[in-house]
């Protein structure tokens, strides 16, 4: 008898883990182009109730109730992004971003008035990577201030706050005297990253561009970097080096003097995203506008991919798409894509740095953009949906 007992509660554990499990996955939130569909996963005793619909400047909003057994447990919100529209880019911008805090990209010893080696973050629980937002409840916007404010601890002991992949937490360190009111805290720090990409799209209804297609990651560290704010700028092509099997190739850009033509507010994993105020200096013609294809419109065979090798003015190349994850909504890898157009293959070799973003068209809708190359073969590469960029732009 207990034996079978335990049997069934372990059963009864097994079938609530499944119902909950399930629930979990259930987003809150769902973005949809129009017409767009998706199924919300239905199992025993759970059903849906659309309970209302409103309008936003996005478009449609409506709220669905999720039920188990008839009793509400969960609401989702779904957005429907109406007649989606993007104008299509292709020119090369500089980037520059400015991290929330400061971002720790190594730690070292260091030799104190006593030429003795110490490294003050030993102890510590600090790791690169980690933001530091705050040092004793002062907040940190970049180097300079992070010296001030440890210059100020005159050695003693100072808490810093920090950010590691999302979650705050604190660590004490203690500041060493290097030399006469001097002290450092042995740890190596960026409050900027620099760069150039492509720009994918400029969106007029929202006055919002989407760039790259991947986020920008910190070299040291290969994590997203967490910004506070950024800017776009206008870039000069100074020269192209051809990709070769095993050795990508590069498009390489000035940001020095240039004109400053948007701010950028987000960096994802799905690319940066930001306002674009000056229309002019990237020559965008706002009426070739082109709609957002849905996954389901978008086949393999011939494209085309939008891109400025000349800095000035951009041209269509043929591609073809070769492959194509209709589920993917995970990942910048949605398509993988061939370069087959001879002129666009002799003058880069293929897909190289700095193309990354380059919108895709075909049947006169935007498609996705470029965002990886296969360093086996540089003429092919993998392309993130344009749903997917827009979705996370309107987030």
């Amino acid at each position: 008898m207990k034996n079978f007992k335990m049997i069934i509660t372990i059963f009864i554990l097994i079938i609530i883990y499944i119902y909950v499990a399930n629930l979990t996955l259930i987003p809150s939130h769902i973005i949809l182009l129009e017409n767009e569909t998706y199924n919300i996963k239905k199992f025993l005793g759970v059903d849906t109730i659309e309970t209302m619909s409103t309008s936003n400047d996005n478009g449609n909003t409506t709220n669905i109730d999720v039920t188990l057994f008839g009793a509400k447990v969960k609401q989702v919100t779904v957005d429907t992004i109406e007649d989606a529209k993007v104008v299509p880019i292709g020119k090369i911008i500089g980037m520059k971003l400015y991290t929330n805090g400061v971002l720790i990209v190594g730690m070292s010893e260091i030799e104190n008035i006593h030429n003795e080696l110490i490294n003050p973050s030993k102890s510590c629980d600090i790791q690169e990577g980690d933001t530091i937002v705050k040092v004793n409840d002062k907040e940190i916007e970049n180097i300079e201030n992070l010296k001030d404010v440890v210059n100020e601890s005159k050695g003693e002991n100072v808490l810093l706050t920090l950010i590691r992949n999302g979650t705050i937490l604190t660590s004490n360190i203690t500041p060493v005297q290097t030399e006469e009111e001097e002290y450092k805290l042995g740890l190596w720090v960026k409050d900027a990253a620099t760069g150039v990409g492509t720009i994918t799209y400029y969106e007029k209804n929202t006055g919002s561009f989407a760039a790259l297609g991947h986020g920008i990651v910190d070299s040291d560290t290969d994590k997203l970097i967490d910004i506070d704010s950024g800017e776009i700028v206008t870039s000069d092509i100074l020269s192209i080096t051809k990709a070769e099997i095993n050795h990508p190739g590069e498009i390489r850009g000035t940001i020095v003097n240039q004109k400053t033509i948007g701010e950028v507010s987000k960096n994802t994993q799905f690319g940066i995203y930001g306002r674009l105020d000056n229309l002019s200096s990237l020559n965008i013609d706002t009426s070739k506008a082109l709609p957002v294809a849905l996954r389901d419109e978008i086949q393999i065979g011939d494209a085309k991919v939008l891109c400025s090798l000349d800095g000035k003015t951009n041209k269509e190349y043929q591609i073809k798409i070769e492959k194509i994850n209709k589920n993917n909504s995970y990942d910048n890898k949605s398509m993988l894509i061939r370069i087959t157009d001879e002129e666009l293959i002799k003058q880069t070799g293929g897909i190289v740095r700095g193309l990354s973003g380059s919108p895709i068209l075909q049947n006169g809708k935007f498609v996705g953009a470029v965002t990886n190359v296969l360093v086996s073969n540089p003429e092919i590469g993998y392309a993130i949906f344009g749903d997917m960029m827009i979705k996370e732009m309107r987030k």
